[in-house]
């Protein structure tokens, strides 16, 4: 980072309306990985996941809100960002999965296209991913279209129904890829600008029991990576950008042979070079690492790391790719990890910062004039 830069870190949190549920830090990379606590946001239910906009300065958290008769459902709460100050401010607000009756169609995550002209979002318990128009001042504007996921997997309490549980666009945009944790499958989708409406394009299946949480592309977009929460995998897959195919590889377990404790997974995410894959274990409460050959989305195990907390929820690597930050939800921190780009190891700094039970930490890099 140099003078005229700042990193600020955004994180999102289980959270009461009366509680502070989004927060905003300074990182110090020079200092060693120190955070600074710069802002913090009330007022909004449970926004566990956010997603930034740097070159806009617009923050976009997921939240939910009651219907009349007793549902949940979700809604999308945008901010200014003063990359100054890193204090929020906020703009509008507005619902995204409507809730019939008392269902439930709160959201798990949110992510933004290329062109800044949509957010999608994904609900969990709805089985549906919601299309959400921006205007030109990045303000979320309306729900324009859903895709309702139908069926269900192998597992008798975690797939009895579809759980769509991330959502991502292809490197170039023309693709959002969908990981189904309850179907065992990722549907990709195009959006029809148009129409204003998600048409399906293709759908790759994952082995039964799988589990398919989060996705990642490589930086070099050839291949693709999904971590599945299930059954403690990772699948790796080549990526035929012209027809936006995915094509399986091989897949990976995230957890030691000889451990035989309960496990779920969370997330996974590639370092800036895509040399190394990281994913987090909850359970284990670690991180694995992985080397990847970017021609073939092979992996090799490098190694395990505590993440000294309890349930990583979420992690991050830093633009730089010099630090990795892990969210421990049970363990209500952030702990910072220096990133060896040789190896792929981490190492613990000593840095933490107290968050309540944190979900989601998203970095941008802000130029300061």
């Amino acid at each position: 980072m140099n003078e005229n830069t700042k990193l600020l870190l955004f994180t999102g949190s289980y959270a009461s309306a009366e509680e502070s549920g989004v927060q905003v830090f300074e990182f110090n990379g020079e200092a060693g990985g120190t955070l600074e606590l710069l802002d913090t946001v009330q007022g909004i239910t449970n926004p566990t996941f956010v997603n930034v906009d740097a070159s806009g300065q617009r923050l976009y958290a997921i939240g939910e809100q009651g219907n009349r008769v007793g549902g949940k459902e979700g809604e999308v709460v945008s901010f200014a960002i003063d990359p100054q100050t890193g204090k929020l401010t906020e703009l509008k607000r507005i619902p995204t999965m409507p809730a019939a009756g008392k269902t439930q169609t709160t959201t798990c995550h949110i992510s933004r296209d290329l062109e800044n002209e949509y957010i999608v979002v994904c609900s969990y318990h709805g089985g549906s991913i919601g299309l959400v128009a921006l205007d030109k001042q990045g303000l979320p504007l309306a729900l324009t279209d859903t895709a309702q996921h139908t069926g269900h997997g192998t597992h008798p309490e975690r797939q009895d129904r579809p759980h769509p549980h991330s959502s991502v666009f292809s490197p170039d945009g023309r693709f959002l890829f969908v990981a189904d944790l309850g179907l065992d499958l990722i549907r990709s989708y195009r959006i029809n600008r148009e129409q204003q409406t998600l048409e399906i394009h293709d759908e790759t299946p994952l082995h039964k029991g799988a589990g398919p949480r989060h996705f990642s592309f490589h930086p070099d977009g050839k291949s693709a990576y999904v971590i599945n929460e299930v059954d403690s995998t990772i699948t790796s897959f080549t990526y035929d950008s012209t027809a936006g195919t995915l094509h399986t590889v091989v897949t990976v377990p995230t957890l030691p042979a000889d451990y035989k404790g309960e496990n779920t997974c969370a997330e996974i995410s590639l370092s800036p070079d895509g040399r190394y894959l990281y994913g987090s274990n909850r359970g284990h409460d670690s991180i694995v690492v992985y080397a990847v050959d970017a021609e073939s989305a092979a992996l090799t195990w490098v190694e395990h790391v505590s993440t000294r907390g309890g349930h990583p929820r979420h992690f991050t690597v830093t633009p730089d790719g010099a630090f990795l930050i892990v969210a421990n939800r049970d363990g209500n921190n952030l702990v910072v990890f220096s990133l060896d780009p040789a190896s792929g190891r981490l190492s613990f700094t000593g840095n933490t910062a107290e968050v309540s039970k944190p979900v989601c930490v998203k970095p941008a890099v802000f130029f300061i004039s």
